[in-house]
C-alpha cells in the first residue's frame, strides 16, 4: 500500500513537527534553531499555518519569513550559509519522502524550493546593506 497525499492541517503539523524533530537534532542547523525558538509548540503552529496557508490557501498566515530569517542572520553573526540551506532543503524533503507521495506532497517541495532560494538571496541582500 502507499502513502497518501497531504490532505490537510494534521497532515501538515505531523509533517512540520517531524522535520523540526531532525532539524534540532542536526549538527549544523540544530545549534541555529535550538538558539532562537524558545517555544518550540507555537513554532510548529505557525509553521504549519504558514503551510496550510501556502499547499491548500484556506488560511491566512500573519508573519514575514523573510524578517525572521534576516533577523537569525543577524544574530548569528551572519553565519547562515548556502549549506545550512542545502541541508534545511534534503531534511525536508526527506520527511516529506518518508510520509507522503502526490501532487500537494511534490507542491510542498517546490515551495520549499522556492522560498529557500528567495530567502538565501535576500539574507545576503540585506547583509550588503547592512555594510
Amino acid at each position: 500500500m502507499g502513502k497518501r497525499d497531504i490532505q490537510n492541517r494534521d497532515d501538515i503539523y505531523n509533517l512540520v513537527s517531524q522535520f523540526y524533530g531532525r532539524v534540532r537534532k542536526d549538527d549544523d542547523l540544530g545549534p541555529i534553531f535550538n538558539a532562537v525558538i524558545e517555544d518550540w509548540e507555537a513554532h510548529f503552529e505557525h509553521l504549519t499555518t504558514f503551510w496550510e496557508s501556502s499547499l491548500f490557501l484556506q488560511t491566512k498566515y500573519y508573519g514575514d519569513p523573510l524578517k525572521a530569517h534576516i533577523k537569525v542572520d543577524e544574530q548569528t553573526n551572519n553565519q547562515i550559509s548556502e549549506r545550512h540551506f542545502g541541508i534545511w532543503m534534503n531534511l525536508w524533503f526527506k520527511t516529506i519522502d518518508e510520509l507522503f507521495e502526490g501532487d500537494v506532497a511534490q507542491n510542498a517541495k517546490h515551495r520549499a524550493q522556492k522560498m529557500s532560494t528567495f530567502l538565501y538571496l535576500k539574507i545576503f541582500e540585506a547583509r550588503l546593506k547592512r555594510k
